[in-house]
Parts: C-alpha cells; structure tokens; sequence
C-alpha cells in the first residue's frame, strides 16, 4: 500500500454496534500515535453519528495517555444533543481499555448571515517560492501533504510556523473529509509554538481546539500560523489561524502544551 492509501486509510473506521467505531492498527515510525490523527479520527467518528448536511464548526480536544500506532483505537461516541440547527457529540478513544483523548464537537446546520472577518495580518511570501520540507515520519516517502515554511526552520525538526500546506493526492468533495484532514494537520508543530521564544523546554499537547468558519479546502494551499501567548510553569498556549491565499479566515486554533526541560523527571 502506498503512502497516500495509508494516510487515507488513517481516517476510514469500521462501524461496530451502535455508535462504536474501530480504526486498524497503523504501521510507521513514530513511538507514539500523532495526535492530529488521533483527533482527525475522532471528528470522523461524530461525524459519521450526523445528519450529512450538518458541518462540525467546532472541536474541543484533550489528549489523556500517549497513544501506541502498533495497537487499533476505539472511539465511542455519546449523541449528547440534536437540535433544530446544531448538534453535539462526545468521543471517547479508547486504547487497550483505557481512555487515550477525549472530544466534544459541534455541528451545525449552514445559515444565511454576515460574512465578516478581522484583516489578514501583513502578507507572507506565497507557497511558490519556498522550498517543501519532508516529514517521512508522518507522511512516508510518498508525501501525500505537501509542507512549505515561510522561513527556514531551526533546530531537528523541519517544520516552524507559519507554513504553508496542501494534500496532493485526490480529496474529493466532502466537507467531512477536508475538516477532518484539516483537524489532522492543526496538530503540526503546535507544541513548539506554544513555547516562550527563549525557552528550550520539550512538551506534549495537553488540549487543542478548532473553530472552523468556513468549509476548509486542504486540497489547495493554506496558510497556517500560530504564536505563543503565555508560557507560564510548565504549561504554554499557542493560538492561531488557517487561512487561503487570498487571506480568507478558514479556521482557527488554540493549543495548550505541557513544557518541560530535557531531563525534568517530573511525570504527567
């Protein structure tokens, strides 16, 4: 199977009894499960519970225990609400019998209204020019989602805010699946983000949250940026936005991160 098939095959879940959903074990060279997949799958999960028409419009995220790729997730979902224009679920992914992430979304049925946005901060060099970074341990050789930074990365890792990303292989047209695929890449450098600009410290992702303001298109370049607004203790907040070429607003982020220095023993 090919790289893009199984990133592809990261978001399909079988449907057990009732609202109980099973993804396959996934195969890769990460310790631990990534957790924008981890959150992509759950989405999929509530989704697959609401009437199509309904769009989640937002997601409120914790990562409980460290997942492990080798074993399947279990999701369950709870129907806590169907209203007239909106409804809720809960998502519980469950790993070797104990809760991993939990997950409330919304979705919401599209109404007219105003069709407003705060201004685009200052312009950033369009994707055309930068050179793609390559993230095999996400994405295998294939590089089924194609990154691009704005600057030159520093440090081991390739990736920094702001970037811009784009899926290269066919997506199709389902909104479901570009929030979901949208949900998945939120999590890329976050924890990094979120980090005070002297500090050195190694963190996990404690929460994250999406609020997406209009349907995502991940098939075609998008802007991701996030900056750090508190770094206090050992916890740090990162917010930011996904936005077009052309500045439209598409979503926004918040993540916060447990920050620790390489060689605290403290446990979580």
């Amino acid at each position: 199977m090919t790289d893009a098939a199984l990133f592809w095959d990261s978001l399909e879940l079988e449907r057990l009894d009732g609202d109980s959903f099973l993804s396959a074990p996934q195969d890769g060279a990460l310790e631990r499960s990534f957790g924008g997949q981890v959150a992509a799958q759950a989405l999929r999960a509530a989704g697959l519970t609401v009437d199509a028409r309904r769009r989640a419009h937002s997601l409120h995220a914790y990562f409980l225990r460290p997942g492990r790729p080798g074993l399947p997730l279990r999701f369950e979902v709870t129907r806590t609400r169907d209203g007239r224009a909106f409804s809720t679920r809960d998502v519980t992914a469950c790993q070797e019998g104990k809760p991993i992430f939990e997950m409330i979304a919304s979705f919401h049925d599209p109404e007219p209204g105003e069709d407003w946005q705060a201004a685009a901060p200052a312009s950033v060099p369009p994707p055309d020019g930068l050179r793609p970074v390559r993230l095999s341990l996400l994405f295998g050789d294939d590089q089924p989602v194609e990154i691009r930074p704005v600057a030159p990365p520093e440090g081991p890792f390739p990736v920094a805010h702001p970037f811009w990303a784009r899926v290269t292989t066919p997506v199709g047209a389902d909104p479901a699946r570009h929030a979901c695929v949208l949900t998945y890449l939120s999590d890329l450098a976050v924890v990094r983000a979120a980090r005070s600009p002297e500090s050195g410290a190694l963190g996990v992702s404690l929460d994250h949250a999406v609020w997406f303001h209009r349907p995502p298109r991940v098939d075609q370049w998008l802007l991701y940026s996030m900056n750090p607004v508190a770094h206090v203790g050992t916890r740090g907040l990162a917010q930011g936005s996904v936005r077009t070429l052309d500045g439209t607003l598409v979503a926004s982020v918040t993540q916060e991160a447990l920050l620790r220095e390489p060689g605290d023993s403290s446990r979580r």
